[in-house]
């Protein structure tokens, strides 16, 4: 979890003094990363560069790719550790423009040590498995954190006790008081829905606020929306006649058209829906947007893959555009009584309402608001003030929406 983050040790970019970004997202840049909107775009690129380069050391070099992040100044790391390929894989890295870590584990090794915990914590007794919040590679650091709801657990002996990270409560998603429900907007039509703005989903008497996620079209062409799992209030229903409705919300409480139905929904490891929208509704969503609601958009260019130190930003229907950096990605956490895994998380503060909505990494679209640390809490500004004092600052958990794209040869997200 980076702090204010210096000027990047990297060349600018050549790209417009003011970006085609809309003010809000501007002022959460300036605000939460303390970097231009110039420089949030130049390492959102940089940190897919190596992810790509990620992808083939993992395959070409699997006994020394030891992981990549973005430092504190937005420079590329690419950790390698001593086996056969080091020479070449580091040949590589250099040529590639990136700084080279040595090590002493390769990814392949610390992957084995996170399945070795995994196992280990199968064969716990009560009081120290449901205290393990979840466990992720830290490749930054060449071993494996841990999130637990105390310090002093035992734990094996290849666990770095001092990462361990304090989580005293599991992160939750929030949804979990329905919207009161007005009647329904007399003569309302529908309107340009982007990622971001509200909705409410519908099953008999309960309805869930949440956020729309990235808009999208199925491998049948169909126009749907991306959002989460957890947003369904009937995921039982799901898909079928009786599957929970999605409405246009006008205002906080106020039911406008209905705009379509879930047309899947996946809660456990995963956490997404897939909107299936209604042919009425179909011109509101095949925009590429992401906006504070009711607020200028940025528009979509394409998918990333998250990468730790990335600079990301969440929109959400209830608190908006906020900024962080990923600082863990491919980990399993646990979320109420279920476990989230392959998620990313990032420092940043999401509240109930804001679930559903978009993660974006430049003009990327990158993740589903999934869980948060902080989902208690009825306004940011305390907990990031806590965490300015404690060093514990909010955390969201994200769905990658590269894994969501994966499970459903076809889908696609709406781009330039």
């Amino acid at each position: 979890m980076a702090g204010p983050l210096a000027a990047s040790a990297h060349a600018e970019p050549s790209s417009p003094a003011t970006p085609d970004m809309p003010a809000e997202l501007i002022q959460a840049i300036t605000r939460d990363l303390k970097i231009s909107p110039q420089d949030y775009l130049h390492r959102a690129d940089v940190a897919q560069q190596v992810a790509t380069f990620a992808t083939t050391a993992q395959r070409q070099f699997p006994q020394a790719y030891a992981g990549a992040w973005l430092d504190e100044t937005g420079k590329a790391i690419v950790a390698l550790a001593p086996g056969d390929g080091t020479d070449a894989a580091r040949k590589a890295a250099q040529d590639a423009g990136f700084t080279v870590k040595d090590v002493a584990k390769s990814e392949s090794t610390l992957r084995g040590e996170k399945n070795a915990f995994q196992t280990w914590l199968k064969d716990q007794p009560a009081d120290v498995s449901k205290s393990i919040r979840g466990v992720a590679i830290d490749a930054m650091n060449n071993t494996i954190a841990v999130r637990a709801d105390k310090a002093d657990l035992p734990l094996p002996g290849f666990v770095d006790p001092t990462r361990v990270i304090v989580m005293t409560a599991p992160p939750a998603g929030g949804e979990s008081v329905d919207v009161p429900q007005a009647g329904d907007i007399a003569g309302a039509g529908p309107r340009q829905l982007a990622a971001g703005d509200s909705f409410a989903s519908v099953a008999g008497r309960m309805s869930l606020r949440c956020s729309l996620g990235f808009n999208g079209t199925d491998g049948n062409g169909n126009v749907v929306n991306i959002t989460a799992g957890h947003c369904n209030p009937n995921i039982a229903a799901t898909p079928g006649a009786n599957s929970p409705a999605v409405y246009q919300l006008a205002g906080s409480d106020t039911l406008g058209p209905q705009v379509g139905v879930f047309g899947k929904s996946v809660l456990g490891n995963e956490d997404y829906s897939i909107i299936s929208v209604n042919d009425q509704s179909r011109d509101s969503f095949t925009n590429n947007l992401v906006r504070v609601p009711n607020a200028a958009p940025v528009a979509i260019t394409g998918v990333a893959v998250p990468v730790v130190g990335a600079p990301v930003c969440k929109s959400g229907s209830r608190t908006g555009f906020s900024c962080g950096v990923v600082n863990a990605v491919d980990q399993t956490v646990q979320v109420g009584d279920r476990m989230l895994t392959q998620s990313f998380s990032a420092n940043i503060c999401a509240l109930p309402g804001d679930s559903g909505g978009p993660i974006v990494t430049g003009t990327l679209a990158l993740g589903i608001s999934s869980a948060s640390s902080v989902a208690d809490y009825p306004i940011c500004e305390i907990p990031n003030l806590i965490g300015l004092i404690t060093g514990n600052t909010p955390q969201l958990f994200a769905q990658p929406v590269s894994t969501v794209l994966s499970d459903n040869p076809g889908l696609r997200v709406n781009t330039n």
